[in-house]
């Protein structure tokens, strides 16, 4: 199955630091709950979602992504979520190619927000150390004479 490639190695790690041409957007954890409760009236008489699909529902709800999502953006998630129901409940796996896909347009890896220029931090952590230098990289080298 052919993908996309690579993701972009991290700016802070690169030889050369050109300018990014695209920003990364800085999203930063909040906890708060976004967008709607899975609706009931979606799946058939007396059918209720799989606990699976609600912890699944309920992370993008909180996740920093949510901040950015658009009511499209939570039309094509419930749409999703329908899919994770249905693989859950029914056991019908082929749906996980499907579901991994549709994840990925909202960031849901670290290899999919580094592909999306997204960058989660989280307030209540230290910031990192400074970036890498020329001596971290290339600091186990010697100069030939």
């Amino acid at each position: 199955m052919a993908g996309r490639g690579r993701a972009p190695k991290d700016p802070e790690k690169r030889v050369r630091r050109n300018a990014d041409p695209i920003p990364t957007a800085e999203l930063t954890t909040d906890g708060e709950l976004r967008g709607l409760e899975l609706p009931a009236d979606v799946l058939g008489e007396g059918e209720e979602w799989h606990p699976q699909t609600l912890r699944w529902w309920n992370t993008w709800r909180s996740s920093p992504q949510a901040q950015t999502f658009l009511q499209t953006d939570w039309d094509f998630l419930l749409d999703t979520a329908l899919m994770h129901h249905t693989m859950w409940a029914k056991g019908r796996w082929e749906f996980a190619a499907e579901l991994r896909l549709r994840a990925a347009k909202f960031g849901a890896t670290p290899e999919d927000r580094a592909r999306l220029r997204m960058k989660v931090t989280d307030p209540d952590k230290p910031a990192s150390d400074s970036p890498a230098t020329k001596t971290t990289h290339y600091g186990h080298l010697k100069v030939a004479k």
